[in-house]
């Protein structure tokens, strides 16, 4: 859940439910961590959708040649822009479709 604020941001809300196996519904509080990504899509050779990251680390293993790397908590960023041969190693291997290799300019 979560709401629009003035300046059209989106704040999350860390209140959810849960439906148990009998259908009852029941309140629950839930820890996000808001990962903003690194810089413009346009301007990065790979584009991650942190919302959609389930931090696997699939990208960052796989990346040949090591543009992209781990956070503390997990989740990839765009380490060495410069290393990235466009491969699109990571958009294919990812089971999200969390991350998408840019075509090159």
């Amino acid at each position: 859940m979560s709401k629009t604020l003035k300046n059209g941001e989106v704040e999350k809300l860390k209140t959810g439910t849960v439906i148990h196996g009998d259908g009852s519904a029941a309140k629950m509080e839930v820890e996000e961590t808001e990962v903003k990504s690194e810089g413009d899509y346009r301007e990065s050779p790979v584009y991650i959708y942190h919302d959609w990251c389930k931090k696997c680390g699939i990208c960052v293993s796989f990346c040949p040649t090591g543009t992209l790397a781990s956070k503390p908590d997990g989740s990839p960023y765009v380490k060495h822009p410069e290393k990235c041969i466009h491969c699109e190693m990571c958009d294919r291997l990812c089971p999200d479709f969390a991350i998408t290799g840019a075509k090159e300019k």
